[in-house]
């Protein structure tokens, strides 16, 4: 069966012809609608601050002004799509209720029958209108998004995406990003949304794990009045936020199986249901989601939906950790360096030698976002005297080869592959024992950091690592 074509739609009728009314409400709600009727101004004011309206049908003569006077005085909500009714034709008042931010303008008698496309045509027109609002924030500069040699099949992929994206007349597939915390999954998510063709849309960004989960499904659907104890009024969700738009659902896996079946029938049907509510609503979002686990290994332990994955799981890509990306640390390290000095008014100069060695060498547990606050506790505190990462530890090549060995003579490589990671692992726990216990001395032994050690240490006894 078709959708009604005004389904979930909440839509309030300002008129005081009451027959009027009652056929306007009749028909829309015969279209999918809900429908608030009032009579007045002060009513109409106080329906809009009460409710949140996706339509505001109004008159201009009513007994307590005009309809007009609550577009004058930004009664009515940016997101709500006004269209004016008055049986007074003529260019003027049409140019008047448009310069208000009116959608649209019918004169009376109009056909009840030409109403949901006039609705739809009105809802175009504000979106077009919105997006030439976010087009100016759009075309700024992007955020910085440095790809480098060992990210050019994450870039390619990237490519492949946006050309796809071009290709499509109607809703964007799913995107999904996985990576560890703080590889940059979330500037890949913005860069994608700037590149691709709803740049002029909002980018709505909602880090999942920081959901309340007794309010996660009323932050993403919305509610209704009423439909719990603090819901005081009607509020959209962020996904019905996003319309037209891209929505960044970072670190998924954290969201309830119950919200993820209703997330998967959302994007499925494109359809939002708010909290309360009798009716789901048409949405048109692209949603891009970022774990910073393997999706594939939750759903094989049942803590995430194999439906749900599979659906978002039509574009992956996958941002290795910064440990993994070789000599591309040291120019990501230049960029954010004179990005951060600049922010600061320090003039920084080329990273030396001996800062270059412990870049390098330090293996980065916390990805690119570790990266970044080094910098700038260098770049703060150490500029004058070059950038040389002296709190990372490490890098001095007269101590790495007085370093003693720790393989026994004639060691070699077992044909069938060397768990290094294991090997690691028991090393620190070695020195963590050697030490007593104590992180610092332990970390002062190995030339690293206390925060690496800790790192180990957590990673060795996480669920899965095989400790």
């Amino acid at each position: 069966m078709a959708p009604e074509p005004l389904a979930g739609l909440q839509v309030l009728v300002l008129d005081d012809e009451a027959l009027l009314r009652r056929r306007l409400a009749a028909s829309l709600t015969a279209w999918g609608a809900e429908v608030t009727q009032v009579a007045a101004c002060a009513e109409a004011e106080r329906a809009l601050r009460e409710l949140d309206f996706d339509l505001v049908l109004l008159d201009v003569h009513l007994p307590d002004g005009r309809g007009t006077d609550l577009l004058r005085a930004g009664r009515v909500p940016e997101a709500t799509v006004a269209i004016v009714m008055t049986a007074e034709g003529g260019v003027s008042g049409a140019v008047e209720a448009m310069r208000l931010g009116a959608a649209d303008y019918l004169v009376k008698p109009f056909d009840l029958e030409e109403l949901p496309v006039r609705i739809e045509r009105a809802r175009r027109s504000q979106r077009k209108r919105r997006a030439e609002e976010f087009r100016e924030r759009a075309a700024a500069p992007a955020e910085a998004l440095f790809f480098g040699r060992s990210l050019q099949q994450v870039e390619a992929q990237v490519r492949k995406i946006l050309e796809a994206d071009r290709r499509c007349q109607g809703p964007l597939p799913p995107v999904l990003i996985e990576g560890e915390t703080g590889t940059g999954k979330t500037t890949l998510a913005r860069w994608v949304h700037r590149q691709g063709p709803r740049a002029g849309g909002p980018l709505i960004e909602v880090n999942c794990s920081a959901l309340p989960e007794a309010l996660a499904e009323s932050e993403l659907f919305g509610h209704e009045r009423g439909a719990f104890t603090d819901a005081a009024k009607t509020r959209i969700g962020l996904m019905e936020a996003a319309e037209g738009g891209t929505l960044f659902l970072d670190e998924v896996p954290s969201l309830a199986p119950a919200l993820q079946a209703k997330l998967l029938t959302a994007i499925e049907d494109r359809m939002v249901r708010r909290v309360g509510a009798s009716r789901a609503k048409p949405v048109d979002v692209r949603i891009i989601a970022a774990s910073n686990a393997d999706l594939r290994a939750r759903v094989a332990d049942g803590r995430f939906r194999a439906d749900l994955f599979q659906r978002l799981d039509l574009f992956r890509l996958r941002l290795p950790p910064l440990r993994e990306r070789g000599d591309d640390v040291l120019e990501l390290a230049a960029r954010l360096a004179q990005q951060i000095a600049a922010r600061y008014g320090i003039k920084v100069g080329a990273i030396p030698a001996e800062g270059r060695r412990r870049l390098l060498a330090y293996p980065w547990p916390g990805n690119i976002r570790e990266l970044a606050h080094e910098i700038e506790r260098a770049v703060v505190f150490d500029a004058e005297d070059g950038l040389h990462f002296r709190a990372l530890g490490g890098g001095d090549a007269q101590a790495a080869t007085a370093a003693p060995a720790v393989l026994p003579s004639g060691f070699t490589f077992p044909e069938s592959g060397f768990a290094l990671e294991s090997v690691i692992d028991q090393i620190v726990r070695q020195a963590l024992e050697q030490a007593g216990g104590n992180v610092s001395a332990a970390a002062r032994m190995l030339g690293v950091t206390r925060d690496y050690v800790r790192y180990r240490l957590k990673q060795s006894t996480s669920p899965g690592s095989g400790a």
